[in-house]
Parts: C-alpha cells; structure tokens; sequence
C-alpha cells in the first residue's frame, strides 16, 4: 500500500485524513495462479491495483470461445468496470496467471472518494482518461496492424510475460489463433 500511496503523493497533496481513508476502504492480498477474483456473472464490488504479478480479464463467448481483454501487470488496475458502472453482473471473468500481490478495493467507496476528498478529483480523471486512451489504442491496433505487428508491440508493451503466460492466452489477446502465433514466431525467428 505503501508504494500505492507514494504514487498518489507524487500527483497530488495527500491529508493524512485522506490517506487513512484509503487504508480503510483496501486490503493488501495474495492470489496464487489460477485463482479467480471476479467470476463471469457475479456480482462486482472490486477493484484492484497489482503490485506484484500478471492478471488478465477475459470474457466467454457463446461459442465457449474466449476472448482475453486485458492483461494487467504491476502498477495497473484492473477489474470488470462495465459492471460496477452499469451495476450489473460481470461480463469478464479476472484470473491470476501467476502468483499476484494486489491492493483490493470496495468499488462504491472509491468511486466516490473525492465526495470528502475533492482532491482526488483529478487524479480519478487522469487514471479513467489513460485507461480510455489505453482501450482505445488497443481497438485501433486490432483494427489497423497485422497480426504480427499486434505481437511486436505485444513484446514491446510486456517484455518478459511470456515467460509464465500460456500460447492461448497470447493469441486470445491478439485476437489470432494458436497456429497463427505459432507461424508469427517461426517468421521472427527467420530474421
């Protein structure tokens, strides 16, 4: 939580008030690889900062297909937002692919932190515009670069994560078949 509240401070005056409200509406826990912390259907009531670890959000379709939309690592949050917002059951299911040490908040309560602490106010903003900015590029790129162009920038954006994610995980966040990432590295490896 520490280094949670040091990245706030650097962004913005934190009353000791406001940071021992933060403290009250968290809790630091460990999930272990495997472990699903938002279940498709569910209800949501969760946000989660990682510290530590990779998770990734993913949805089901109704050809039992999945669909990876996130993979979130140390610093991002992450959580089934449609849901909290619509105030609906969860359209994604949030799982750990590894080991994964995360700050987990009440939703409602953060959401609704710059009520008595209006200085909150901006950074909610900054982290709600980078995270439309981040979904945004992420269409584009599905839309405008190839598959291999989408698996660079992949490499680029998490260079070590295919250490301890599985080949369907990658391709269900490329929005390409196993056998296409397969004929993808075979083709870099030519170079």
């Amino acid at each position: 939580m520490r280094d949670l509240i040091e990245k706030i401070k650097s962004s913005l005056d934190l009353s000791p008030e406001a940071e021992e409200y933060l403290y009250s509406i968290s809790a630091k826990r460990t999930y272990s690889k495997g472990e699903v912390l938002i279940q498709q259907g569910q209800n949501v009531n969760k946000v989660f900062f990682i510290l530590e670890g990779c998770l990734r959000s993913y949805c089901i379709d109704k050809g039992g297909k999945e669909h990876t939309l996130q993979l979130a690592i140390k610093n991002w949050w992450i959580s089934d937002y449609i849901a909290i917002h619509n105030n609906e059951s969860a359209t994604l299911t949030i799982e750990c692919l590894k080991e994964s040490s995360v700050i987990e908040f009440d939703s409602k309560k953060l959401n609704n932190i710059f009520i008595p602490f209006p200085e909150f106010e901006p950074f909610q903003r900054n982290l709600l515009e980078r995270h439309v900015v981040s979904l945004h590029q992420r269409i584009l790129n599905q839309l405008q670069l190839t598959a291999a162009e989408r698996y660079d920038l992949f490499l680029e954006q998490y260079p070590d994560i295919e250490q301890f994610i599985r080949n369907y995980h990658i391709a269900s966040y490329l929005g390409i078949t196993q056998e296409s990432l397969s004929r993808i590295r075979v083709e870099k490896n030519k170079k």
